[in-house]
């Protein structure tokens, strides 16, 4: 009789144990999905955001194995063309480059509204390209002379203020736009101490996708599911995004419950025949 009872609970935690099982085997896992996402494709595709456009430039799979079991990350990059700002400051009594020539800047006035740049004369290189010149000029009670020799060899000192050319100059108001370093900039301030120069330029910024991570574009918040390793979706809606977590982890709660109702169903199972095959002291 002990033995026929204990066959029939035996029996039934077999079939709980069956039915957990069967439902730990069969159960389909929900996966986050999004109905109409703000950007689904592949490396090489775009979408246009806020008057930006962005553009996945790849999809990458990389698998790992670690104590025998396989990982699979799934990464990407998206990349967008931005307009930053520059500036520069040409500082009174400096030497700048502008249109490949080096020039002194030169500002008058405690109320400037225009700075001007003085040609930086490369006066060595004069000397050097006249035969009838010293190559370095002279002092003779405090003013700078050349020394000039004629076909006889006799030399004549003249004023360095009369032999160099008078220096090209170029005035650049304030609000002007000019070629500066390959960009057009704008003189937007001339002050006693220098003038400022601001310009806009065109740079690509990057940034990294990774499953179920979050990227802010233009301010906006996108979750990044990667369907497949070639395909990637971006969705803002966070809210539809967090409620199929939770479903997610509700699931996997509920799967864990199976699973722990299986092992412990099979371990009374094996109590019970335990239990029936004890000798009886009767």
């Amino acid at each position: 009789m002990q033995r026929r009872a204990v066959a029939v609970y035996a029996v039934l935690f077999v079939l709980v144990g069956a039915a957990a099982g069967t439902l730990t085997a069969t159960a389909d896992a929900p996966e986050v999905s999004f109905d109409n996402p703000a950007f689904e494709g592949g490396a090489g595709d775009s979408f246009e955001h806020d008057g930006t456009t962005y553009t996945v430039t790849e999809v990458t799979e990389e698998t790992s194995e670690s104590h025998g079991a396989t990982t699979t990350t799934l990464t990407g990059t998206i990349e967008w063309n931005r307009t930053v700002e520059e500036s520069a400051t040409w500082a009174n009594g400096s030497t700048v480059t502008y249109d490949g020539n080096d020039w002194r800047v030169v500002i008058d006035g405690e109320d400037p509204t225009a700075v001007t740049l003085q040609d930086q004369l490369d006066r060595t290189a004069i000397l050097e390209n006249d035969s009838n010149a010293d190559n370095e000029t002279v002092q003779s009670d405090g003013e700078e002379y050349v020394v000039v020799r004629n076909g006889n060899g006799s030399a004549t000192l003249v004023p360095a203020g009369e032999y160099f050319p008078e220096p090209e100059e170029r005035r650049i108001t304030e609000g002007e736009t000019i070629e500066y370093d390959g960009h057009g900039a704008t003189v937007e301030n001339v002050t006693a101490s220098g003038a400022t120069l601001r310009w806009e330029t065109i740079e690509t910024a990057s940034t990294g996708l990774s499953q179920r991570g979050t990227v802010t574009l233009d301010g906006t918040d996108f979750v990044v599911i990667f369907q497949d390793s070639s395909t990637v979706s971006l969705s803002s809606n966070m809210d539809s995004y967090e409620a199929q977590l939770a479903e997610i982890d509700q699931f996997e709660q509920r799967m864990s419950g199976l699973t722990r109702v299986r092992w412990t169903s099979l371990g009374f199972v094996v109590f019970l025949l335990a239990f029936a095959f004890m000798p009886s002291r009767y």
